[in-house]
């Protein structure tokens, strides 16, 4: 059995990997850069966030055939998609609805993170736009990137960037970065046990009704946008969400 299938997108990135974007993104400013500091305000985060409810979640599968290279066997039920709605309990995000999706086998290899602004209540200039603004919102894709290489060191840049464009630079795998910070005593990067403990809270209810069979992936074509109800779900919680 392909490691993949054994474990699925959920254990395999949105636990690892997506938790723990929303923590950085989310948390608090740390007193310091130490990794201690920046765990602290990320543990935070994690607790404060609900539990996940099964009617807030959406699995997929690709739908593959035996000449495919695929990362699941064909009569598997394991998750190769996955969307929810997360929401956060506490002062600054009260109400802030955060959408996370991940998936295998979709049409774009993409990694990023989207802030909608919302609307400005009594807008003046709402008769003046070129196009309705109830259909559309403002989005930022991120404003100060991390300069590649093995430093901490941030930029100011363009919404435009590429990283082949704007810097001379190899950037290293994300392992190599890790296993630098091994070597160096840094740990901000990593997960404290209590990070994994509270990481797991939100994820269980919704795990242990896949374990019992209770929720079933939704099929999505190899190379396609995922499972329709990933956007039926954004709408049930007022998120517009389009693709390129």
């Amino acid at each position: 059995m392909r490691y993949f299938d054994g474990y699925g997108i959920i254990r395999d990135i949105v636990h690892s990997h997506i938790l723990q974007t929303i923590a950085l993104l989310a948390m608090e400013p740390p007193i310091s850069l130490n990794g201690e500091d920046i765990r602290n305000e990320k543990v935070k985060v994690l607790r404060s966030i609900r539990r996940l409810e099964p009617s807030n979640v959406i699995l997929g599968q690709y739908k593959a055939t035996f000449d495919d290279k695929v990362d699941v066997k064909l009569n598997s039920l394991t998750p190769t998609y996955f969307a929810a709605i997360l929401y956060i309990d506490n002062a600054r995000w009260d109400g802030v609805p955060f959408l996370i999706k991940a998936g295998t086998g979709l049409i774009k290899h993409r990694v990023e993170i989207r802030i909608q602004f919302r609307h400005v209540p009594g807008n003046i200039y709402h008769d003046r736009f070129g196009h309705n603004i109830n259909l559309a919102t403002n989005e930022l894709i991120l404003l100060n990137n991390k300069v590649p290489g093995l430093g901490l060191q941030l930029d100011a840049s363009e919404l435009n960037l590429l990283y082949k464009d704007k810097y001379n630079a190899e950037v290293p795998d994300s392992y190599e970065h890790l296993l630098l910070d091994v070597i160096d005593g840094d740990n901000h990067l990593f997960m404290r046990s209590d990070e994994l403990t509270a990481a797991w809270n939100i994820l269980n209810p919704v795990l242990q009704e896949i374990d019992k069979n209770n929720i079933a992936p939704e099929l999505y074509e190899l190379g396609g946008r995922g499972p329709v109800g990933a956007y039926y779900l954004w709408a049930k919680h007022g998120v517009q969400w389009t693709e390129d």
